[in-house]
């Protein structure tokens, strides 16, 4: 008996030391960009799973399909796998699930300048984005990438699209959500409106079973009626300080909600105005009805220090030049109001953000289901690159990083219904995986396509970015894509140059 007890203590271990502490490391075979197949298996890995745990392995995961098939203790043999076709040797990488990102706009222009979404897709996979939703573009353009999405036809994370609802009346309204329903959106987009309006929409969305994600703005409605309608989420935070007033904001005589260097600016000083007792009160109240928030904290983030958010690192490489056009200052542009920004903007807008983090981490306190989203394209964002800066940000509001990815992964499943498809580590889940060399939860900048400079014996080394981005069972080299993405940036400064 002391025999086989001692078997069984050595099997456990050999069972939790990964291959290269055995010197049995396995290789890589059969595995190309861009690639789908019947049966893959991803060996040897570190899970950090999208349902708020701790790292778990080494695993073996296999996929079939477009589908995750089987999860399981690394098998050490070293011939374990001899006989598959397809094999990816993970060892020393960890295995996430794909991102979602649940706030974008698909451009295909910006400042009237074509730009492809091809451009937007490959940086979003190359940051580990597998999944989007669209809260409000052209559907007509829309629902056909999302076909081609679908199919595998083209390489673009998985789409859901949410189209806009609105109208003069409640009976428009109405209206305009059945014909969203007839069209074949995933859900619903609105923003601010009259009180019977909303509430018209809201109810007939509800009736055919479409979630509403709503961008309140300073309007007649605010987090009270989120609350009181039945809201899927609140984007952004426009609407919960202001259900905290005492009365209106303190706007000047000159305030015009349509100058957004006035809209902009006042909303850096909006939330120092709400009663703590009646935010707190009204987080609550948004736990107790099921309301999700999708702050998109990176959108507003040049509001904190304007020269360092039109300086970022990786515009130097990857701004496309239709968006480099659109972010210079105009009236004519949604969210292009820097000029004349001042430091007394940018403090009002960190003690803005001070408070804002709170409350979401006290709406998470209180059970409220936080999502990651960035809604990049606007005021300095770069796809991508900008969801993975939400995720330092929800750090820095006071997340965990094991709960920073949760928020990215399996909050942001939940919170589009999506959590027995998406979102986890999981036998019967879509095969929506990602892979890095490095730990990102000792450091989510690992997660950027760029890396993280480093030195290593005096010389300078480039450590992390994700390796592999894995969606519907297809696999991706993000290196591949980024140097696609290059050449597109380098090839559309050069015509615009020209031109």
């Amino acid at each position: 008996m002391k025999k086989i007890a001692m078997f069984v203590a050595i099997l456990a271990v050999l069972v939790i030391i990964p291959l290269t502490a055995l010197g049995l490391q396995a290789e890589s075979r059969g595995i190309e960009h861009g690639q789908r197949y019947d049966r893959l298996v991803i060996r040897n890995v570190i899970v950090i799973d999208g349902k708020g745990t701790p790292p778990r392995g080494p695993l073996d995961i296999v996929v079939e399909r477009n589908k995750i098939a089987a999860v399981s203790a690394a098998d050490a043999r070293p011939d374990a796998f001899k006989n598959e076709k397809h094999v990816l040797d993970g060892t020393g990488m960890y295995l996430l699930p794909g991102f979602i990102n649940s706030h974008v706009h698909l451009q295909d222009e910006r400042a009237g300048i074509p730009q492809p979404f091809e451009y937007e897709y490959k940086v979003w996979l190359s940051c580990g984005i597998t999944t989007i939703r669209d809260v409000g573009s052209d559907p007509k353009k829309t629902l056909v990438e999302r076909r081609k999405s679908q199919a595998g036809s083209i390489v673009a994370p998985r789409l859901y699209i949410y189209m806009v609802a609105a109208g003069d009346t409640p009976e428009e309204g109405r209206r305009a959500v059945r014909t969203i329903k007839e069209q074949g959106g995933d859900g619903v987009k609105i923003f601010g409106m009259d009180r019977d309006i909303m509430e018209a929409i809201v109810d007939e969305s509800k009736k055919l079973g479409l979630k509403v994600a709503h961008h309140v703005g300073v309007e007649e409605t605010d987090a009270r009626d989120v609350v009181a309608f039945g809201v899927s989420t609140v984007e952004h935070w426009y609407g919960v300080p202001d259900a905290a007033l005492k009365g209106s904001q303190n706007f000047p005589p000159s305030y015009n909600y349509n100058n957004e260097s006035d809209r902009f600016r006042w909303a850096g000083r909006l939330w120092r105005e709400a009663d703590p007792a009646k935010l707190e009160a009204i987080l609550t109240e948004m736990v107790a009805k099921g309301v999700a928030w999708n702050p998109t904290f990176s959108t507003y983030e040049a509001c904190r220090d304007m020269t360092l958010a039109r300086n970022l690192p990786w515009f130097k490489e990857y701004l496309h030049p239709a968006l480099e056009e659109y972010f210079k200052p105009s009236p004519a542009r949604h969210g292009a109001f820097s000029w004349g920004w001042s430091t007394e903007d940018e403090i009002a807008w960190k003690e803005n953000y001070r408070i804002w983090m709170k409350a979401v981490r006290d709406f998470a306190d209180k059970g409220g289901l936080v999502g990651a989203a960035d809604d990049a394209g606007f005021i300095y964002t770069l796809y991508g690159f900008t969801y993975l800066r939400e995720l330092e940000l929800l750090q820095e509001a006071g997340f965990h990083p094991i709960d920073v990815i949760q928020c990215a992964t399996g909050n942001n499943a939940k919170l589009m219904g999506l959590e027995d498809q998406l979102g986890r580590v999981r036998p019967g889940f879509l095969a929506d995986l990602i892979l890095i060399d490095e730990n990102p939860l000792a450091n989510l900048k690992y997660l950027y396509p760029t890396g993280v400079l480093d030195l290593k014996d005096g010389k300078e080394i480039v450590r992390g970015g994700i390796k592999w981005t894995i969606k519907d069972g297809i696999v991706y080299h993000t290196s591949t894509l980024m140097r696609d993405v290059k050449d597109m940036v380098s090839k559309a400064r050069a015509e615009r140059k020209n031109s």
